[in-house]
């Protein structure tokens, strides 16, 4: 590409900087102040483009009724943003985080269906802006003056939020509050207001930025995932809180991906080539991944000091004890005997091994979480390449079935075992979104190998052998595995090793001076919960007899967390209770609504104000007081 080619392609980056950086900015504002990760951040962003086109339609057509449609969407979403923080947020910010990031994602299920309701599934392309259609000539290349406007509307965005936060009361109150939220209620500040107020704000960026990228790109009801995902990496490679920084990282980002489509596919020796176009799918992740790596708290933030604790002290575990164990056992028979009782019912069946396999996802999940402290937000990555694993063994090396399932925890436990030697230096979210890269980094990888993995299509034919074809024995053989993976989780934590790992999470600094390894301890626990989330991936694989890279989606690893947070993290029995409701009602409810969707949503917050501490947590709160 010539030099004035690469020049345009470098300032198209820029205009994408642009909306990176209006999404994002609120995103980090919100997390600065309030600690809460917003995963409802995709959906305003979404909304913001919806209500745009709605206004545009009745207003639009001239340069007055355009900006004014952008500025009444972004404020209309910039109220209910405010709304959402009083009727939801404000009732949980004494809870624990993971249990924010849940009534979040729930309000993020009730939007999309919102959306799907008023404006349909149709993509909505929004009319080009009255006086900015036509393009600027640059070295005799055209760049599209509309993108231009969007770098004027950034850099606008940038200094006014530099004035706000420093030359005014408002400004110095927040940033006060990010430091000191207690100190400054304290002083006799209304801190409810100010986190309306931030909230607002926040949403209001967010829905200025879909309303002026309605031009550039549809509004569809799938944005807000791919939005709340560029956000995310965004904030993290800025620093968390740091609207300079999240400014540095959109431009950084977009003018990678900017570069590597100017690039295009280069020839190598040998035969070989390089196709940069297609590293777009997963270059913010990679830089996100190196950025942590080097340097673990974002280009501009601040290193936080190490922490004394990573969590509250966990009660104590115990060895289940004699009614546990009936209750278990009378649980198991009657799974045995199941298949008796539904009469030949296959769906019934199905969805208990659906269920199975969704148990010993979150029971791995919370492996890391509960006892280890860890997040994880990439967990899919180890229940893909376990399901992968599994399937190329029987396709294409010709492994028999249970040979191949046998071996599938060696793809999930080699990922961990690869990833998790990154992980373990990180803590709190960050820890978190470099799980998120990772699982990202290892979607793209399946997605783009054709000749391995099948690409988009995906591996078929991928059935149990024939004395396991039948629903039922394959029922069998799953409730068995799952059985005996969770005892040998159960049984991990109350080893040398599980105590050892439980004192890293509550006082990792202590734990260094008694002479316990915390990131060894840490790295193994990350390889153990690959390992038998690998397994889970396999039995699904062979459940479902096919495999595609949707299984190792950023909303699989979203599902599992739901799952662990629903049944309460503090609790063995929580993954399991919570991986069974979850399924359960989200099996239900799909086939009794329309907008299932927003009714699991609903549920979910539901679940969420009533039962803070999951739902083992509420019954043992019934049961003492019983």
């Amino acid at each position: 590409m010539s030099a004035a080619g690469l020049l345009v392609q470098l300032l198209n980056g820029l205009a994408d900087a642009s909306s990176l950086f209006l999404l994002s900015a609120g995103l980090s504002l919100i997390f600065g102040v309030s600690r809460i990760v917003n995963f409802a951040h995709g959906s305003l962003y979404m909304l913001g483009a919806y209500v745009a086109y709605s206004i545009l339609e009745r207003i639009g057509g001239t340069p007055l009724g355009f900006w004014g449609s952008v500025l009444l969407a972004a404020l209309a979403v910039g109220a209910i943003g405010a709304m959402i923080e009083i009727v939801v947020l404000r009732r949980i910010y004494r809870t624990p985080e993971l249990f924010q990031l849940l009534a979040t994602f729930a309000v993020s299920l009730i939007v999309k269906d919102a959306v799907l309701a008023i404006w349909g599934i149709e993509d909505l392309l929004g009319p080009r802006a009255p006086g900015l259609a036509g393009a600027i000539s640059i070295l005799g290349r055209r760049l599209p003056q509309y993108d231009a406007m969007l770098i004027l509307i950034g850099v606008v965005v940038l200094a006014g939020l530099h004035l706000l936060l420093t030359r005014t009361r408002w400004g110095v109150l927040l940033r006060a509050a990010t430091q000191d939220r207690d100190m400054v209620g304290a002083l006799g500040v209304n801190q409810a207001l100010l986190m309306t107020s931030v909230f607002c704000l926040g949403a209001f960026l967010a829905g200025l930025g879909g309303a002026l990228q309605l031009p550039r790109e549809p509004a569809n009801a799938g944005i807000d995932i791919t939005a709340i995902g560029d956000a995310f990496v965004v904030v993290v490679v800025g620093g968390l809180g740091s609207i300079p920084g999240a400014f540095l990282a959109a431009v950084l980002i977009a003018e990678i991906k900017a570069l590597c489509i100017a690039l295009g596919t280069i020839a190598l020796p040998f035969g070989l080539t390089i196709a940069f176009p297609k590293f777009t799918l997963v270059a913010e992740f990679v830089v996100m991944a190196v950025v942590l790596v080097l340097r673990p708290w974002g280009l501009l933030g601040k290193p936080q000091a190490a922490a004394v604790s990573a969590g509250p002290p966990e009660t104590p575990l115990a060895p289940a004890g004699r009614a546990q164990k009936w209750l278990a056992s009378a649980v198991f028979v009657a799974l045995l005997l199941l298949p008796l009782l539904a009469g030949g019912n296959s769906y019934a069946i199905v969805l208990a091994i659906d269920i199975f396999v969704g148990v010993l996802f979150a029971t791995s999940l919370h492996f890391i979480m509960g006892p280890g402290g860890m997040h994880s937000f990439g967990h899919a990555a180890y229940f893909g390449l376990g399901a992968y694993a599994s399937a190329l063994l029987l396709k294409a090396a010709g492994l028999p079935m249970p040979v191949a399932l046998l071996l599938s925890p060696l793809g999930g436990g080699l990922g961990a075992l690869l990833f998790g030697w990154f992980c373990v230096r990180l803590s709190g979210v960050y820890l978190a979104m470099l799980t998120l890269a990772f699982g990202q980094i290892v979607w793209s990888i399946v997605l783009q190998w054709d000749d391995l993995t099948g690409g988009s299509n995906g591996i078929i034919g991928v059935w149990p052998s024939a004395w396991l074809a039948s629903k039922t024995t394959y029922f069998y053989l799953a409730l068995v595995v799952c059985a005996a993976c969770v005892l040998a989780i159960r049984r991990i934590l109350f080893s040398p090793f599980g105590f050892a790992l439980r004192a890293t999470r509550d006082s990792s600094l202590r734990s260094e001076a008694i002479g316990i390894d915390v990131r060894r301890i840490q790295w193994i626990a990350f390889i153990v919960a690959g390992a038998f989330c690998g397994l889970a991936g396999g039995l699904f694989a062979f459940s479902k007899g096919s495999i595609s890279p949707e299984t190792i989606s950023v909303s699989r690893s979203i599902d599992g967390l739901v799952m662990v947070l629903l049944g309460g993290v503090q609790s063995l029995a929580g993954p399991v209770i919570g991986a069974a409701s979850f399924l359960v009602l989200q099996d239900q409810v799909a086939r009794d609504f329309e907008y299932w969707r927003a009714a699991l949503g609903v549920l979910i917050l539901i679940l969420v104000l009533a039962f803070p501490g999951g739902l083992v947590g509420a019954l043992r709160f019934r049961l003492r007081r019983a």
